[in-house]
């Protein structure tokens, strides 16, 4: 569950490349976290990237 409920980020597929050039697939995963946040007035649990949050995208409850 690596998607960002506001933006909508998620995995993003690359190539790991070896000391000697052996080439294999890798995912690049976003760091998303769960946080209570403000959601059309009420407080609720969402998958927020840490770019959301440091954005200030997301309102976080208490």
């Amino acid at each position: 569950m690596a998607k960002c409920d506001i933006c909508g980020k998620g995995v993003s597929f690359g190539i790991k490349v070896s000391h000697s050039h052996r080439r294999t697939n890798r995912a690049f995963k976003p760091n998303v976290q769960k946080v209570k946040a403000i959601v059309n007035g009420t407080p609720c649990r969402v998958h927020a990237c840490s770019r959301c949050l440091r954005s200030g995208k997301v309102e976080r409850a208490n």
